[in-house]
């Protein structure tokens, strides 16, 4: 049975969505279209819905590399053997987040190569998508061996295999499209940078629009087809629009004047990529196609940086992604403003003193509250490895990984992932005469890849802390152990405890974003239950994924004075519970928060418990400090 889309003219709201979309379709080389935002907000079913609109293409039937008419690729047997082109869809691949560098690049077709016929190619999925649409659902989770792949193909737009004795290169040009919830962490700046076009969208906030959405998909879902029918033709009228601003591209004019104000724009937000001017000025094009116009206009370029500037423009780890779309309007009208009003006083940002001292009372607020350091000063959790080093990454080495360059072949009855070539030179050097695939001559594949941590943060909110300035600077420490977290895109859990029991605030995530909003948001005061937070510290980490090498870092003083249980010692609970943490073999940190002229040294005598350095925060407050992780961590 055929899978019917949801037609995309159907779809109720997001504008902005539909319209990079459709961009990425008069203009196929703008790179594709990043699309963020909650869940439930029709992201996948617009992305789906885009290639029932689009123009058909030529094609040869059965060609797996859907090979340009009259340029067919040297491996293709399809078209060179001068087959019969027709019209056919564009095609719509999906990437998998589980798939194998093999099905993506393509590898040694072992069904003919067991046949004893010529070493042949079998394409693989950056083939299927050649001149079609990638889709990657939550691109965010996509491998970083498969990221490292998109990266190379992106770049040259040729797919280029050498393994198992293969030697192929085939053209592999594709709009990229992913979606991703932002709950789970980031992209790395250089898939970033190679979409286009992003949006960020959300679910209507108007009751009507929202039922409307719900009207219309239990409709769909009762009679796809029937449905479908119904939006027939609202669907040809958009693809008769597309086919008519594809011809109409290649005629429409864009000024030198624009062409300074879309360099005017990248400069003024701070885009270092000269990636954003370029798709910039093709978006441009494309937007004035759409409209039938053969001039592009201030409106054009203006609409244009909305969808390719908030992604690249450069921020500071935790700053929210987006455009100040009060400064876009105040660059664009300066832009179309008489130069000689430009120098008019009051025009200027710096002759509005009230606004220039609201900002500037606002930046120091922030910097007193959280104190976070600079990028120059910032402090790093150094893991204390043989492989570990000081660059941006996943932070531990994973040998035998599941996922990963492959780094060599070696015999295994039974490979959970099986190295062709090694097999078959096994069994081709064993009998050449007699060519056989045994048992005995198959290998699996090593692989070696990175590993992320998962870092652990229990905070003491009680009241022996609840001194404002105290709990800025224990806020602010922790915020610059975050961003160590967020450039080596480790996974962040956050504990915090106060009154009578201890709360798990963030679960293990990605979204080093959400642990730094609720460390801002943290409420102090009360008791102190430690052993309520080392227990959920526990068991957080035995749910945790354990492909993931734990990090515990503890704030406190140490001064434990609730129990878990009626009548027990919360100082004897606290050691014991340290104890199995040392079982379980999770390294540790102990930031101790103790201040004033006499002080115990409880959180000195938990992490001699605990096997971990102990810190003060007056060291911690150094700007050149590195916070040392003593002991390996387990990639196992």
């Amino acid at each position: 049975m055929t899978n019917i889309n949801f037609p995309f003219s159907a779809i109720v709201g997001q504008p902005q969505l539909k319209s990079a979309l459709l961009l990425c379709a008069v203009d196929p080389t703008l790179g594709g279209v990043l699309i963020r935002g909650d869940k439930g907000t029709a992201k996948s079913t617009a992305a789906r819905a885009l290639t029932d609109i689009l123009p058909l293409i030529e094609r040869s039937a059965g060609c797996a590399f859907n090979c340009l008419p009259g340029i067919p690729c040297e491996h293709c047997e399809i078209c060179n053997a001068s087959a019969t082109v027709q019209a056919a869809a564009v095609p719509f691949v999906t990437l998998p987040l589980g798939a194998t560098e093999d099905r993506v690049l393509g590898t040694l077709d072992l069904e003919r190569a067991l046949r004893g016929e010529k070493r042949a190619f079998q394409p693989g999925l950056l083939a299927a998508a050649h001149r079609g649409i990638l889709y990657i659902d939550e691109v965010n989770l996509l491998p970083d061996h498969l990221v490292d792949v998109l990266l190379d193909v992106a770049a040259m737009g040729i797919n280029s295999v050498q393994r198992e004795g293969l030697s192929v290169m085939h053209p592999a040009r594709f709009t990229l499209i992913g979606t991703m919830n932002l709950e789970e962490g980031d992209l790395r700046p250089q898939l970033l940078d190679r979409f286009g076009l992003m949006v960020e969208v959300m679910a209507p906030r108007e009751k009507t629009l929202r039922a409307e959405v719900v009207r219309r998909r239990i409709a769909f879902e009762a009679d796809p087809a029937a449905y479908a029918l119904a939006w027939s033709r609202q669907q040809d009228a958009l693809r008769l629009q597309l086919i008519a601003a594809q011809r109409l591209l290649p005629k429409v004019v864009l000024d030198d004047v624009l062409l300074d104000l879309i360099s005017h724009l990248c400069c003024e937000f701070d885009v270092a990529s000269l990636r954003a001017d370029i798709v910039m000025h093709k978006a441009s094009l494309a937007l004035a196609a759409l409209e039938e116009r053969t001039r592009v206009t201030p409106e054009d370029v203006r609409c244009a940086a909305e969808l390719v500037l908030p992604h690249r423009r450069r921020r500071k780890p935790f700053e929210q992604p987006g455009l100040d779309r009060e400064r876009l309007d105040e660059l664009m009208q300066q832009a179309v403003r008489p130069p000689e009003l430009n120098d008019e006083p009051g025009t200027t940002p710096e002759s509005n003193g009230a606004e220039g001292v609201m900002d500037n009372a606002e930046q120091e607020n922030q910097q007193q509250v959280f104190a976070v350091a600079s990028t120059s000063t910032s402090r790093q959790i150094m893991v204390d490895t043989p492989s570990a080093r000081s660059v941006a990454g996943r932070r531990s080495a994973a040998p035998d990984a599941p996922r990963g360059r492959v780094v060599r072949a070696v015999p295994h009855d039974n490979p959970s992932s099986l190295a062709v070539g090694a097999t078959l030179r096994s069994a081709a050097l064993r009998d050449p005469a007699e060519f056989q695939v045994t048992r005995s001559d198959l290998h699996q594949q090593i692989r070696v890849g990175k590993s992320a941590n998962l870092i652990l943060f229990v905070v003491d909110a009680s009241g022996s802390m609840a001194a404002q300035r105290r709990m800025e600077v224990v806020k602010g420490a922790v915020m610059a152990l975050l961003t160590d977290a967020y450039q080596r895109r480790d996974e962040v859990a956050v504990i915090s405890f106060r009154g009578e029991a201890a709360e798990l605030l963030l679960a293990p995530t990605r979204s080093i974003d959400r642990a730094a909003q609720g460390l801002r948001d943290l409420p102090t005061g009360g008791r102190t239950p430690l052993p309520h937070a080392l227990q959920l510290a526990l068991q957080t980490l035995e749910q945790a994924n354990a492909s993931a090498p734990p990090l515990l870092i503890l704030l406190s003083d140490g001064k434990a004075n609730v129990a878990l249980s009626d009548g027990g010692d919360p100082w004897r609970e606290t050691l014991a519970l340290a104890e199995l943490l040392v079982a379980r073999g999770v390294p540790a940190l102990v930031l101790d928060t103790e201040s004033g002229y006499l002080r115990l040294g409880r959180a000195a005598h938990l992490a001699q418990a605990l096997g971990a350095e102990c810190l003060t925060l007056e060291q911690l407050s150094a700007e050149s400090l590195a916070l040392t992780i003593r002991g390996r961590l387990k990639t196992t």
